[in-house]
């Protein structure tokens, strides 16, 4: 499964950006999907997770209600709507593939996907 996010960017406190994760390969649309985010100097956390029909979500406490993901099978995407943006959620996002749900462990994930850069400002 090879993964590539797209979306990230500098947005003011309180603001929006939509990441979006292509997936391809035979048995990606089989996978739990995740977003992991890793800030300077920290390691990297379980955002939020969604099983294989988008049917089951799991969110860090630090991003619920503010964040959503979504995806479609059709279009081997993942989504993750994040609204509320605080300069705390500033760091790089990773999109990522696990035959588990929820896929909350960095350690145990199957396929990673390139980072993409999230900068909130204050």
């Amino acid at each position: 499964v090879q993964l590539q996010a797209f979306g990230g960017g500098l947005v003011q406190a309180g603001g929006s950006l939509r990441l979006s994760c292509a997936a391809s390969g035979r048995t990606s649309n089989s996978y739990a999907m995740g977003w992991f985010r890793q800030a300077p100097g920290k390691e990297r956390e379980f955002v939020t997770g969604i099983n294989w029909s988008g049917g089951r979500t799991y969110y860090a406490d630090s991003v619920k209600g503010r964040f959503t993901i979504s995806r479609d099978n059709a279009k081997n995407a993942v989504y993750l709507q994040m609204n509320s943006l605080k300069p705390e959620d500033t760091a790089v996002y990773y999109c990522a593939a696990d035959q588990n749900y929820p896929p909350i462990s960095p350690m145990l994930i199957d396929y990673w996907g390139q980072g993409t850069q999230v900068t909130v400002s204050s």
